[in-house]
């Protein structure tokens, strides 16, 4: 486009993450148990947890991390806390971040999540899982 950076051309061709996100994802605050956490992903299905200080986002826990600690260490998931299984300072975007900025970072880092921070806190996460839908609607678009 004539006139048109391409960081301009991009954003009016490409999705912004919020388009794919998981909207108001659950979350768990840092001093509950792994086994609170085990509680949440199972009941609602999900493998990630922004996890909370006060409201506010200090990181962000997997099931594969609560394993690892689990196994690596030995902890009591009754009486070790998130925090201590937690990755602080994930990555994180805002909601009109462009959909393959997003992934091209989660691809190159091998981050299985970002989430998604705004004005008023934790707005959505994006997950491998989210790619992969992403993805599929993308090219069924495409092969119509």
């Amino acid at each position: 486009m004539p006139g048109t950076s391409d960081a301009a051309a991009r954003s009016m061709t490409l999705p912004a993450i919020s388009h794919y996100m998981t909207a108001k994802p659950y979350t768990i605050d840092r001093l509950a148990s792994l086994a609170d956490a085990h509680r949440v992903m199972k009941e609602h299905d999900v493998r990630h947890l922004p996890v909370l200080d006060d409201g506010d986002l200090c990181g962000i826990v997997s099931e594969r991390d609560l394993h690892m600690v689990e196994s690596l260490i030995g902890a009591d998931p009754t009486s070790t806390l998130v925090d201590t299984a937690m990755t602080d300072r994930p990555f994180i975007v805002t909601s009109d971040t462009l959909l393959d900025e997003v992934v091209e970072i989660m691809t190159d880092r091998k981050y299985g999540s970002v989430v998604v921070v705004g004005h008023g806190g934790v707005e959505g996460i994006f997950t491998t899982v989210d790619a992969c839908r992403a993805l599929t609607q993308i090219l069924r678009e495409r092969a119509v």
